[in-house]
């Protein structure tokens, strides 16, 4: 695949977390209770926004993408984003039982207020964890400055009843961390 071809698949994936996660007013579209779009309606929403779209483009997107970030229903008729909503949807998650140990990686900018009041979900509707430090490496690396990585002792906090989830594309969720389940286990300058 060239490198033209791989950034427009990356490119319109991007574009998609947008409608999908957070705005898909944009394209003069809805989400059901699930997150779930009609991925007609989708597809003409996405062409009257002027980008060049069909079903074998979206298919792609969904295929390639290295985060798995959107999931098709059984028969392909609707589509949705597994998680980062902003929008309170229902994504239909079952709860887990995670590893004793998950990850986080942010800036280090953040470690103030995460040493206070833990990893906040923000303006999504949960945190996002890392089953593995070389995921939570990547994570911290897509951000500018100096990044943190943080362990997260999800066996103390299970004890205590916190409740985790897992998103069909294996990221972990949780509404909140608290300070006292976290360690400082890496900080670097990014590149």
């Amino acid at each position: 695949m060239s490198i033209k071809d791989q950034n427009k698949i990356r490119s319109l994936s991007k574009f998609l977390s947008l409608i999908l996660r957070h705005k898909p007013e944009t394209i003069g579209i809805t989400l059901d209770n699930h997150g779930w779009a009609n991925v007609d309606e989708l597809i003409e929403g996405v062409k009257r926004s002027g980008k060049q779209f069909d079903l074998d483009l979206l298919n792609r997107v969904v295929v390639e993408n290295d985060k798995q970030r959107f999931s098709f229903n059984d028969d392909k008729t609707k589509i949705r984003a597994n998680q980062g909503h902003s929008k309170s949807v229902d994504v239909e998650l079952e709860e887990k039982i995670p590893p004793k140990i998950l990850y986080h990686g942010t800036q280090e900018k953040n470690s103030s207020s995460i040493a206070t009041q833990g990893l906040l979900k923000m303006n999504r509707l949960y945190v996002h964890l890392s089953g593995d430090l070389e995921t939570a490496v990547k994570v911290a690396d897509r951000r500018v400055g100096e990044k943190i990585i943080y362990e997260i002792d999800t066996a103390a906090m299970i004890k205590e009843g916190y409740k985790f989830f897992q998103s069909v594309n294996n990221v972990w969720l949780i509404d909140h961390v608290p300070p006292k389940f976290l360690k400082i286990i890496s900080t670097q300058k990014n590149r």
